[in-house]
């Protein structure tokens, strides 16, 4: 599996192939059109649920790069174990990068490493006339000698410094910048670690939150706590720019909701506790 993995990613990965010509991509509006979560609930490839949801993110007013929770991917491929080796085949091949996110529960995002890239870039382009250049020499030190290297959602303060050295003397300022920009946050735990993060995600992680509960919430005032998917999945959200199919595959596979098919189609039920 692991092999059809990294030979199915040559497109994908940052363009080390000169000669490879690209896979076209649907158009988001066709994506919308044909997977709805009634005919694609589930799928038999880790990558190709990847691939699908990231052009299923939904378009948000924030500048911020599509990603995949883990849960999403538990709830649309059956072999969780298969999943859990896909990811980590794909991190450590540099094709994304997980991200355990500051929501107060077991939360990890998924983004392809060159969405993540991008990421960093905007970043960097924000801060331009804002830093002195020799300040924002850190991020270059960071996109070249630390995400290249290290791999893992975490890093510890000396391994972090002795990276960014590769690049240049390191100060107090460079580690404040990096975590300012939203690129790294410390552990509450061990402040000596910091989790890698994703810049300008902290409102969308509110409405993940808020939407987690709208949906429960709807969900709980029907008299069985059930609903067929199809409309379920066209209702909006009132508290969270992240669509109900985000939210719907979010919770199927974190296990609050569960799923039946029935003659008439699939039905969404509240799991009992």
């Amino acid at each position: 599996m692991a092999r059809n993995i990294s030979d199915s990613l040559k497109g994908k990965k940052r363009s080390r192939e000169s000669d490879a010509e690209p896979e076209p991509e649907p158009e988001s509006g066709d994506i919308d059109q044909i997977l709805s979560l009634e005919e694609n609930l589930t799928f038999s490839d880790t990558l190709v649920a990847l691939r699908i949801m990231r052009e299923q993110f939904p378009q948000i007013d924030k500048p911020i790069q599509p990603f995949i929770l883990r849960s999403q991917l538990y709830s649309s491929v059956e072999d969780r174990t298969q999943v859990d080796r896909d990811l980590e085949t794909l991190r450590r091949e540099k094709v994304l990068r997980i991200f355990k996110l500051n929501t107060g529960q077991d939360d990890h995002a998924i983004m392809f490493f060159d969405d993540y890239l991008c990421q960093v870039d905007r970043v960097v382009k924000r801060l331009e006339g804002e830093k002195e250049r020799d300040i924002l020499e850190v991020f270059k030190w960071f996109r070249s000698h630390v995400i290249d290297f290290k791999l893992e959602p975490s890093i510890e303060h000396q391994e972090l410094c002795a990276l960014l050295s590769l690049g240049g003397k390191v100060k107090d300022e460079h580690i404040s910048l990096l975590m300012n920009s939203g690129l790294l946050t410390r552990q509450l735990i061990d402040p000596n670690i910091y989790w890698f993060a994703i810049p300008n995600i902290g409102s969308v992680l509110k409405g993940l939150s808020q939407g987690r509960k709208e949906v429960l919430s709807l969900l709980n005032r029907r008299r069985y706590k059930e609903m067929m998917l199809a409309p379920l999945e066209k209702k909006r959200l009132r508290f969270s720019s992240l669509d109900m199919r985000f939210h719907l595959r979010d919770l199927i596979g974190s296990g609050h909701l569960k799923t039946v098919q029935i003659p008439t189609g699939i039905v969404v039920r509240v799991s009992k506790d």
